[in-house]
This record gives C-alpha cells, sequence and structure tokens, in this order.
C-alpha cells in the first residue's frame, strides 16, 4: 500500500511539471486537493473493497481524474493526456532500478519495494530539474509534433494494461505481445527520422531567408545612406554655385574656353546623376523614389510617383526602404522583359499614409502569365522571388495585408501596414 501510494505521488506530480502552467497558489491548492482525493479513494477501495480493484480500475480513479485536473489547469486537453502517458511510462524507471538492485544483492519481493520507495524522490528530483523543462516546450509544437511525441507513451501505456493487467499475454509469452513494443519503437524511430528531417529543412528555409532578408535590409540602409550623401553633395554644390561661377568667369576671362565647358558638363553631370526629386515630406521615400525613377527613365520606361508619405510614420525606414525597392526592383525587371519583347513597359506608384496605417500600391505592365499560388506570385526560377517573400515577411511583420493580382496586362501590388 505505500508503494501504492509512493508512485501514486510520483505520477501525479510529475505529470503536473510536465504541463506547462502558471502555479498560482490556487491552482496549487486545487492540485493538491485533487491528488488528496485520489489518494483517498484508492485507500477506500484497498481497505474496503479489494486491494486488486485498485490496480484493475487504476486509469478511472486516477488518471482520468489528473487528465481532467491537468486539463483545467493548463487550459489545453492534447498535452495534459500526454503528459500522463509519459509520467506513467516514467514509473518504469523505478521499477527498473529496482529490479537491478534486486538482481545485484539477489534480493526478494520485499527488496524491491523497499528499493522503489527509496528511489522515488531522487528519481522525482532528477527528473523535475533535468527532463521537465524540456518536455514542457514540447507543449507549444504543433498538434502533429505533439502527437508524435505521445505515440510512444501513449501506446505504452495501452499496452501495458492489456498484456499485463487485464490479461497475461506477456506472462504467458504470446509472441505478438513479446514483440509489439520493439515494433513500436522502431516505427517510432523512423517516424521522428523523417520529421527531424522535415522540421531541419523548413529550419534550414528560415534561416536562409532571414539571412538574405539581412542582406537586403543592409544593401537598403547602404544605398539610402550613398544616395543621401549624393543629396548633400548636390546641395553644396548649389551652395558653391557662387564659387563655381567665379571659375568659370576666370576661364573666359583667360581664353580657356574648352577647360570652362568641361567644368560646366561635369558640375551638371554630378548634379543630374544626384538628383532628388520631392515627392513627399519622407526623405528615405524620396531618396528611393529618386533612385528607380532614374533607372527607369535610363532605360526608357515611364513612370508614375504618386506620394503622400509625412516625415514620421509607423514603418522603420530600413523597413520602407526593402518595401519599396524590392517592389519597385520587381516592376522594373518586368518592364524589362516586356521591353525585350517590344511589348510597351510602364510603372505607376502610389503611396501615402491615412490614420496611422501605411499603404502602398504599384502597377506595372507584364504579360498576363505571372502564376500565383496562394495568391504570391511564384517564380520560375527557385533562387529568385526572394522579393517577394521579403515584401511579404515585411507586412506581416507589422500585421498588415498585402494582395498581388493580374488584370490583363496589368500586375498590381497592394500593401497595407
Amino acid at each position: 500500500m505505500i508503494n501504492l501510494t509512493s508512485v501514486g505521488i510520483f505520477g501525479m506530480i510529475l505529470s503536473a511539471s510536465f504541463c506547462d502552467i502558471s502555479w498560482t497558489q490556487k491552482k496549487r491548492l486545487l492540485m493538491s486537493g485533487s491528488m488528496a482525493g485520489v489518494l483517498m479513494i484508492q485507500g477506500i477501495i484497498y481497505f474496503e473493497i479489494d486491494s486488486g480493484i485498485v490496480e484493475y480500475f487504476y486509469p478511472l480513479i486516477t488518471h482520468v481524474p489528473l487528465a481532467v485536473v491537468l486539463c483545467i489547469l493548463s487550459k489545453s486537453i492534447l498535452w495534459p493526456v500526454i503528459s500522463v502517458f509519459t509520467a506513467y511510462l516514467c514509473c518504469q524507471l523505478r521499477r527498473w532500478l529496482a529490479l537491478l538492485i534486486v538482481w545485484v544483492f539477489a534480493g526478494g519481493s520485499l527488496m524491491q519495494d523497499v528499493s522503489e520507495l527509496i528511489l522515488t524522490l531522487p528519481l522525482l528530483l532528477v527528473l523535475i530539474k533535468f527532463i521537465a523543462p524540456s518536455l514542457r516546450t514540447v507543449s507549444h509544437h504543433r498538434a502533429l509534433g505533439q502527437w508524435l511525441f505521445g505515440l510512444v507513451p501513449g501506446l505504452y501505456y495501452g499496452f501495458d494494461y492489456l498484456t499485463r493487467i487485464y490479461t497475461n499475454l506477456l506472462m504467458e509469452g504470446v509472441l505478438v505481445a513479446v514483440e509489439f513494443m520493439p515494433f513500436v519503437c522502431s516505427v517510432a524511430y523512423l517516424i521522428f527520422a523523417v520529421h527531424i528531417s522535415e522540421e531541419g529543412q523548413v529550419r534550414s528555409r528560415l534561416e536562409q531567408t532571414q539571412y538574405i532578408l539581412k542582406l537586403q535590409i543592409s544593401q537598403a540602409v547602404t544605398e539610402i545612406e550613398a544616395l543621401r550623401e549624393s543629396w548633400e553633395k548636390t546641395r553644396r554644390h548649389r551652395h558653391d554655385l557662387r564659387h563655381h561661377m567665379q571659375y568659370i568667369s576666370s576661364c573666359i576671362e583667360n581664353g580657356r574656353y574648352e577647360q570652362a565647358q568641361e567644368y560646366i558638363h561635369g558640375i551638371c553631370w554630378e548634379i543630374e546623376t544626384a538628383e532628388v526629386t520631392a515627392y513627399c515630406e519622407n526623405e528615405a521615400a524620396n531618396l528611393i523614389f529618386s533612385a528607380f525613377a532614374g533607372r527607369a527613365k535610363a532605360q526608357d520606361i515611364p513612370i508614375k510617383i504618386k506620394a503622400r508619405i509625412p516625415k514620421e510614420i509607423s514603418v522603420s525606414e530600413s523597413d520602407l526602404c526593402v518595401l519599396l525597392s524590392n517592389a519597385l526592383e520587381n516592376a522594373l525587371h518586368a518592364c524589362q522583359k516586356q521591353k525585350e519583347k517590344g511589348l510597351p513597359g510602364w510603372m505607376e506608384a502610389d503611396a501615402y499614409e491615412k490614420n496611422g496605417t501605411f499603404v502602398f500600391q504599384l502597377a506595372n505592365s507584364c504579360d498576363g502569365n505571372v502564376v500565383l499560388k496562394e495568391g504570391i506570385p511564384v517564380a520560375e526560377d527557385p533562387e529568385h522571388g526572394i522579393g517577394v517573400r521579403s515584401i511579404c515577411a515585411i507586412v506581416e511583420q507589422y500585421g498588415g495585408i498585402h494582395t498581388f493580382m493580374v488584370e490583363g496586362d496589368k500586375f498590381i501590388l497592394r500593401t497595407s501596414l
């Protein structure tokens, strides 16, 4: 009876430690009261009815109430049940360690019971300290991962009661019963191998995408700084216009007309290459729009930009740069492909902020053969499509909405964040 009580306390405390529960005073009292109630019912049945009934109905009088209480405390259903199965599986550690002691010292059933009692507390503390924290993290995995984790303890639970408590199949050496758990271990191992491989591939893709996004952000910030530096250089040229004029006048007075002409061309080229159009109040947006407007003009691609973006917006400068740059880059690339086919290429951008929400829409010409999968453009080359993923990542980061659509020979991107 003492051994039965100790293993009951061991299993119930371990089951609770496997669940991710914020233990308040009220929850501790509820758990303690539930444990006391279960042990009381076990004692009444053991002494007043029949000691054999306790083991026979143990799942009904112990495990079911325990699982229900843990479901209430954790506000979850699946993981508390798995934690009960897992704790039941851990109870076998007591039994096997005690059997090892009995085998070493050639003891009997009394030594078995005493050894299990002595091992209960140390083993419980070890499992709570070193194993329980890892198991609690599994409770945050997807349902599929939890089901896979609970496969072995769940099947062992059913196997142990069916072959050892309710029948004597295991003791009688029935081949199916003897070989069942090795079969389960083999299947579970293979399933876990496949699952871990898939998780590894997903993690690898996410890490690769994250790395690419970091590179794009770094590149975008660098481009902004370069554009800002060019803009400052242009402002300095304008500020120093008087000195330029004096130099040119001096060249003309001394008959150095070609030198004056070269100097004028040089100044004009520097100003034109660093020209930034003020589309709106936001400096970063002006720099990006100006850069892509210049690239489009160089390739004879008409572009219309309408921007009403204030100086301060909810989107960070680096995220704004990634969003606008990737969208404009993709649109410019699509227009280039149109021009190569002898078809017209054009771009139209509209950006504004309203009631704290940044809205950006970009339309460009396309051949109408854009493939959308779940509303997202799919690139023919697996190495392409990073720009689209970057746009989606930025929008989702702010809890916004993005839509991609094709209307005839027009591709439209709309974002709201």
